[in-house]
C-alpha cells in the first residue's frame, strides 16, 4: 500500500513541509533511506543522517531547528518515535493474518476454539482448553489441558503453555517461551532434595507481551502474575509465585526469584537480578545487571549491586578503579607511621 505525506500527516496530526504528494510504501532506517520509504529522526546523534538520506519522508520533532537543506519531505510532530510507532502498528494491521485450522494441527475433541483462529500444522491444543476468537496459534504451539486464552492472542512457534494456565486478550507469546513449568521448588533431605510438587498456575492478564524463549514459572500454590500491560524482553526468568505489576517491562536476562512483588511503572535494564520473597515500589528504575537483595520503595532510580542512586554510583566506579592505585599509598602511609611510632616509643 502506498501513503502520501499528506496522509500520513492526518493520521499521526503532523505538518508536512515538502512535497505534500510524496509517496512511500516501506519503511527504512534514516541512515539506510530508500526512494519509497519513511524514515524517522529522535536520536541527536542521527541527525547528520537527515541531509543525506535519500528516504522520501522523514518524521521529527516539532522543536528541531535544521542547520541545511534538505532533500527530502519533513513531517514535523510532537514526538517522531511515537508516531513512527504507530504508524508500523498501522502497517502491520494492514498485513493480512492468516485463519483456519491445518489439517496436521491436534484439537483435542473436548477443546473449544474460537471464530477466525488459525491454528497452524503440528499445533497442539489439550482436553478443555479454551482459545478465544481471532487467535493466532503458530505451528508446534503447545496448548495444555485446561488453558484458557482470551480474543487476539498471538502463540507464536514452539511456545508451550502448561495446564490450568489463562491469559487474558490480545497477549503475545514469542517462539520458544514456556509459560507454567515448575517453580524451582526443592526441600533439602537427608538423601538429597525432595521435590515440592506446583500445583499452582499462571495468569497472564490483558495486553501483555513475551519475548522468545522466556520462562514464567507456575506458582507452588495459587498464581504467579504477570499484571496488565507487562512487556517481556527475551530469555527472562520469572519465579513462582512472583507477580509483576501492570506496565511493568524489562529487558533480555532479567531473573525474578520467587516470590517476589514487584510494582506498576517499572523499568529493569538487561541482566538485573531480583532475591526471592522482596517487594519492589511502583516506578522503580533498575540500571542493567543490578543486583537487588531487599526492598525497594516507589519512584526510584537505581543502579548496582546493591543498587544505589546512579550520581554516587558512578562516582564509587571512579574510586573502584584507582583502588590499586590507593592500596599502595594507604600501605606506605602505614609503614610510615609504624616507623614514627618506632621511633616516639624509643
Amino acid at each position: 500500500m502506498e501513503f502520501t505525506a499528506q496522509q500520513i500527516a492526518q493520521l499521526i496530526q503532523g505538518k508536512v513541509e515538502g512535497d505534500e504528494n510524496a509517496t512511500v510504501n516501506t519503511f527504512a532506517k534514516i541512515e539506510e533511506g530508500v526512494t519509497g520509504a519513511i524514515s524517522f529522526l529522535s536520536n541527536p546523534k542521527y541527525t547528520h543522517y537527515l541531509y543525506e538520506t535519500k528516504s522520501s519522508i522523514v518524521l521529527i520533532d516539532d522543536n528541531l531547528e535544521l542547520e541545511h537543506p534538505v532533500k527530502t519531505t519533513l513531517i514535523r510532530v510532537k514526538n517522531a518515535y511515537e508516531c513512527v510507532a504507530k504508524l508500523l502498528q498501522i502497517y502491520e494491521s494492514s498485513k493480512p493474518q492468516k485463519t483456519g485450522i491445518d489439517s496436521l494441527a491436534f484439537i483435542s475433541p473436548k477443546a473449544k476454539v474460537g471464530n477466525n483462529c488459525y491454528i497452524g500444522a503440528f499445533a497442539y491444543i489439550g482436553d478443555n482448553a479454551v482459545v478465544g476468537d481471532n487467535c493466532q496459534i503458530y505451528p508446534h504451539a503447545t496448548i495444555g489441558d485446561n488453558v484458557q486464552i482470551g480474543n487476539k492472542c498471538i502463540i507464536y512457534p514452539s511456545v508451550v503453555i502448561y495446564q490450568g494456565c489463562k491469559l487474558g486478550n490480545n497477549v503475545t507469546i514469542h517462539a520458544g517461551s514456556v509459560i507454567g513449568a515448575d517453580g524451582f521448588g526443592f526441600a533439602p533431605s537427608t538423601e538429597g532434595y525432595d521435590k515440592i510438587p506446583q500445583i499452582g498456575i499462571v495468569t497472564i492478564e490483558d495486553d501483555v507481551e513475551i519475548g522468545a524463549n522466556t520462562c514464567v514459572d507456575r506458582s507452588t500454590m495459587g498464581s504467579t502474575y504477570l499484571r496488565k500491560g507487562v512487556k517481556l524482553d527475551n530469555l527472562v526468568q520469572i519465579a513462582h509465585n512472583t507477580d509483576i505489576g501492570e506496565n511493568t517491562v524489562m529487558s533480555a536476562q532479567v531473573g525474578i526469584a520467587g516470590s517476589t512483588k514487584v510494582g506498576q511503572w517499572c523499568m529493569f535494564g538487561g541482566q538485573v537480578g531480583l532475591a526471592g520473597h522482596i517487594t519492589i515500589g511502583n516506578k522503580v528504575f533498575l540500571g542493567a545487571q543490578s543486583g537487588v537483595p531487599g526492598n525497594i520503595k516507589d519512584n526510584q532510580t537505581l543502579i548496582g549491586t546493591p543498587p544505589m542512586e546512579p550520581k554516587p554510583y558512578f562516582k564509587s566506579q571512579v574510586i573502584f578503579r584507582r583502588l590499586p592505585e590507593l592500596y599502595k599509598q594507604i600501605n606506605d602511609l602505614q609503614k610510615q607511621v609504624d616507623e614514627l611510632t618506632k621511633e616516639r616509643n624509643k
